[in-house]
């Protein structure tokens, strides 16, 4: 079946704070927002500007913890602005027929108007005997969804 590309990471609707384009590349994301939904310093992010459209593939740095950083470095800064809402997102390659098998899960940070987490999901792909699965992922408060998840029941009987 081969190897698919899976969202692994995704900070929803966070603000640039800063652009630096006289600096060497990347970009600059406070290092508690990365810790929380598992980017790694150097890895491979995709930025989408919610504002213009514009879309960049770049790497993060770690910025202050707490601090609420986002800051589009090098030449990418061209095509963002201070204040501009963005989406950053982190891919990761599995094979189709293990996901199918084992599942996948991906962590989601809603950002608040200073970026700080003001929600945070985890989005799941649960396998099914008929090597299918099921998307779950609670509904989140502060963003639009108009996707259909598979609620998660946990029984406590003990019958």
């Amino acid at each position: 079946m081969g190897t698919i590309r899976l969202m692994q990471s995704k900070l929803h609707r966070v603000t640039v704070t800063e652009t630096q384009r006289d600096y060497m590349g990347s970009v600059t994301i406070d290092s508690s927002l990365m810790k929380r939904v598992g980017i790694l310093p150097l890895q491979e992010v995709q930025i989408v500007n919610v504002t213009n459209g514009n879309r960049v593939s770049t790497y993060p740095v770690p910025g202050e913890a707490g601090s609420g950083i986002v800051c589009i470095n090098g030449a990418a800064a061209n095509l963002f602005s201070v204040g501009d809402i963005v989406l950053i997102f982190t891919f990761e390659e599995r094979e189709h027929a293990e996901v199918l098998k084992y599942g996948h899960e991906a962590k989601v940070i809603i950002a608040d108007d200073h970026n700080r987490c003001e929600e945070f999901l985890v989005q799941r792909l649960i396998p099914n005997q008929d090597q299918t699965v099921e998307f779950y992922s609670t509904s989140p408060t502060k963003a639009p969804s108009n996707w259909i998840s598979t609620e998660i029941v946990e029984s406590n009987s003990h019958s």
